[in-house]
């Protein structure tokens, strides 16, 4: 598979993927089709436990959409554009194991939906975040008006879509929108040393709950708590659990197996 926009780099059971499109690593077409081949890629690769998402460049994770593609839109170009992004970053959320978005600058409009489509994010100290699509006339269009009341506050998310303003990594970490803060140019090496521990974990238990957080989105308590104890029973089932309850009685680490 040849790929332009996006790398991959593994590192044991970690995989980097890197979009690299200067000068600001903007979504055009090219780099949601090579996303979207790169994740189908790592969900066939059983080695992978984790995958970190960030920008090549110190300026910006990604500043958004390629606007550049904007002029000749109309409302059913539109609509398939959306679409489009918003398949793409729903196949990223739905990866089967964690994704850790590591953002180093910028990350504004397509930028901030595709953070927002990854389980967790990591900023630098420098790094600014919006959803400018207010400015431009449009609203975001990749998942933006779903995701961040998923984040945020519901008024804070209509604060930030109504205004476009751009937040700093503080705010962002107060407000929910970053997990974790890093020092300039840190962000990758802190999201290397999460998804480190991460990828030492049970590699069903990570997969299952992954499954079972993103499932229950949404739903009834009820219904919830019953697809949780599913979860919770399937894995009461594999090798891992028994090696995992072995090793905390024998005072060791677990050596999981995946099975």
């Amino acid at each position: 598979m040849s790929r332009q926009y996006v790398t991959l780099k593994k590192k044991e059971r970690v995989c980097v993927v890197t979009i690299n499109n200067p000068p600001v690593n903007a979504l055009n077409t090219q780099v949601i089709t090579e996303l979207e081949q790169t994740f189908d890629k790592l969900a066939k690769d059983a080695e992978i436990l984790a995958v970190i998402l960030t920008g090549e460049g110190k300026k910006a994770f990604v500043a958004g959409a390629d606007i550049s593609e904007f002029p000749s839109l109309n409302s059913s170009s539109g609509v398939e554009l959306s679409k489009r992004g918003q398949s793409v970053f729903q196949k990223i959320a739905e990866f089967p194991y964690p994704v850790i978005c590591a953002v180093n600058g910028f990350a504004l409009g397509g930028g901030l939906e595709l953070a927002l489509a990854c389980d967790i994010r990591v900023l630098e100290e420098n790094a600014r975040v919006g959803a400018p699509e207010i400015t431009l006339g449009l609203i975001p269009g990749y998942g933006g008006t779903q995701r961040l009341p998923q984040t945020v506050t519901l008024g804070k998310a209509k604060e930030l879509i109504f205004t476009g303003d751009m937040i700093d990594a503080a705010e962002a970490y107060r407000i929910g929108i970053a997990d974790r803060l890093a020092p300039k140019e840190g962000a990758l090496e802190e999201a290397l040393k999460l998804a480190g521990v991460i990828a030492s974990r049970a590699p069903v238990a990570l997969k299952v709950a992954k499954r079972v957080i993103n499932n229950t989105l949404g739903k009834e308590l009820k219904e919830a708590l019953n697809i949780e104890a599913n979860g919770f029973g399937e894995l009461c089932d594999t090798e891992d659990k028994n090696e995992g309850v072995k090793a905390f009685f024998e005072k060791r680490l677990p050596t999981f197996q995946g099975s």
